[in-house]
């Protein structure tokens, strides 16, 4: 018994995801914290199966609320890493999936399609994002009440068999979950993701440039920062996702400027996006009309 009392709780294929998502996501520390204890208390859980003790198998369905473009498709491809390596799911699989996907136009059309996502989830991990959609309180005749009432049986009693993680807005998610208290007596983690600061945004935008084999000149950093200021203050701003939409922009303009070039270029110029392929955006269209008039 005194050898058994030697098990090392610390998992290294764990501890692999784990660093693979601090090198991954930008910023996120209490999400990576939340993500961390959750792994280290199903390493114990395991370890405490191992050697014999009491264990009933946790409840791992998950709530991950936030603004879009904070990382949570992301966390949950680590986490359903996480649950197959220590063995709480079959497949290191993820289905993602939202209200279309799920719910039927007519009557006789919602469960077969509820039912076909399940079937592709079954033994890894579903992540459904905007699940408030699910319920619309104002249509009784909302056929996505029937695929709420197939997630709740599944949920229930076929839990040793697909983790289901619930996303969207937080004060939307608070609501649905008011309105489906069966709902949330199934979640057993609520993991916020805040959202990110204009610095971080930065930051996850060089990233994205350099494992695109791109760079910013010193004019383009500046003109990126201003930018970002700028998008943040407008309407369906996405975050990380807004950031990777206005890079592949600022990429598509590169390349038509350097189309446009007589002659040979560089290597260098190939990898550089300029501070012109960045004030282009429409953000600046008050800039431009400024120095138009000057």
């Amino acid at each position: 018994m005194e050898a058994k009392g030697l098990a090392v709780v610390k998992n290294p294929e764990i501890e692999a995801v784990l660093e693979a998502l601090d090198r991954e996501l930008v910023g996120l520390a209490p999400v990576k914290r939340r993500i961390r204890e959750i792994a280290a208390y199903l390493s114990v859980d395991r370890l405490r199966r191992e050697l014999g003790l009491v264990s009933d198998r946790p409840t791992l369905h998950m709530a991950f609320v936030g603004p879009p473009g904070t990382g949570k498709t992301t966390v949950a491809l680590r986490m359903a890493t996480i649950l197959h390596r220590l063995g709480y799911i079959r497949r290191d699989h993820l289905v993602v999936a939202s209200r279309d996907d799920l719910v039927g136009q007519y009557i006789g059309h919602t469960a077969p399609k509820t039912k076909e996502v399940l079937k592709r989830a079954m033994g890894g991990v579903l992540f459904i994002d905007e699940a408030y959609s699910l319920y619309r309180a104002e249509n009784e005749r909302d056929y996505g009440q029937e695929t709420l009432e197939i997630l709740l049986q599944v949920m229930e009693n076929q839990r040793e068999d697909l983790v289901v993680i619930l996303a969207g807005y937080k004060d939307r998610m608070e609501e649905f979950f008011a309105l489906n208290p069966g709902m949330r007596s199934r979640i057993a983690h609520h993991i916020e993701f805040p959202p990110y600061s204009l610095e971080e945004l930065y930051q996850i935008g060089l990233l994205m440039l350099e494992r695109q084999g791109y760079r910013l000149s010193p004019e383009a950093e500046r003109a990126f920062r201003e930018y970002l200021e700028r998008r943040m203050a407008l309407p369906n701003f996405a975050y990380a996702r807004s950031v990777r939409n206005a890079l592949d922009r600022f990429k598509l303009r590169q390349a038509y400027r350097l189309y446009q070039k007589a002659g040979p270029v560089t290597p260098e110029e190939l990898m550089t996006i300029e501070a012109e392929d960045i004030y282009l955006s429409s953000v600046f269209r008050e800039r431009k009309e400024e120095e138009d008039a000057t």
